[in-house]
């Protein structure tokens, strides 16, 4: 990259704590950064720093050949986006709002019908992470885009590009936030299981923590079940696994606590083996989550 690229100046569309961390990660890695908000207030720490404010989006746009967008939700990208459609045509729109695949996609086509270049990101970091080694930040759509401004992308945290079709940064990102709430959720429901007793959550959480590190290291040998689609357990069927699950359930009804979590799994191990699959892997369980087949691969018996 050469020094002009590395001093690309850019403009940041929305100042919610992501929104901030992220143009004070720019402005610090050297580019002439300019914010706007729809809300006023929120960029008095970046303008005392040195970054512009300006007054409407249009200027803001104006300012910079890149802009980021981090709004609320894919509602307030698309309001924003629709009214900036001449100040934006021949700049780059990265938009590191959460969406779904479609909604990305649907962007990407818009700003190719009013010639924007678009690269849809995906943050797998909290504000305080931005800027970090540890922070990730997924990437798809413009390839040429992406690697023009890696070195800006990078001033984020880790950036990884995923392919041309935009929409997929945000199928990893739900995919992965989906394991997480799930992963939380079921500690939620031990710690409650525990505290129905008396036992603090912080000293369950010392025995939870190493478990389900732990644990993970069986996500390899489950990813092979579901890439093979062969099910043959080697060790605990679904009919071992139903019996502890419902036992999991029955302490919950017992210790007076709310069971919809553990319910969440007990419904998709009744399904499988309600379709005669109760000898096979619990690996199968993700048999009840795809969507229906459509032929062949091993997957009768849904």
């Amino acid at each position: 990259m050469n020094a002009q690229q590395s001093h690309t100046p850019v403009t940041v569309l929305g100042l919610g704590a992501m929104g901030r961390a992220i143009a004070g990660a720019i402005h610090r890695g050297g580019h002439p950064t300019t914010v706007w908000n729809r809300s006023a207030g929120r960029a008095d720490d970046l303008v005392a720093q040195g970054v512009t404010l300006a007054p409407t989006a249009a200027e803001a746009v104006r300012a910079s050949p890149v802009v980021v967008v981090c709004l609320l939700d894919d509602t307030s990208v698309r309001d924003t986006l629709a009214a900036l459609v001449d100040p934006l045509a021949g700049r780059l729109v990265i938009n590191v709002t959460t969406v779904t695949p479609k909604r990305a996609r649907e962007t990407a086509a818009w700003a190719a019908e009013h010639g924007i270049e678009y690269l849809d990101g995906a943050i797998m970091a909290i504000p305080e992470m931005i800027g970090l080694p540890v922070a990730s930040l997924l990437y798809s759509g413009s390839q040429a885009a992406f690697d023009t401004h890696r070195g800006l992308l990078e001033l984020l945290g880790g950036a990884r590009w995923f392919g041309a079709d935009a929409g997929l940064a945000s199928l990893y990102d739900l995919a992965l936030l989906g394991s997480m709430y799930s992963m939380f959720a079921g500690f939620a429901y031990g710690a409650a299981l525990v505290g129905s007793e008396g036992v603090p959550a912080t000293e369950f959480a010392e025995l939870a923590a190493p478990w389900l590190t732990a644990m993970t290291g069986g996500l390899t040998g489950h990813a092979e079940y579901f890439d093979s689609a062969d099910y043959t357990a080697e060790t605990q069927s679904l009919d071992f696994n139903k019996a502890a699950v419902d036992t999991i359930a029955e302490a919950g009804h017992d210790q007076g606590i709310r069971t919809e979590v553990i319910a969440a799994v007990q419904h998709l191990i009744d399904h499988q083996i309600a379709a005669g699959h109760g000898k096979e892997s619990f690996a199968r369980i993700i048999e009840a989550i795809r969507p229906p087949a459509t032929g062949g691969g091993g997957r009768e018996g849904r």
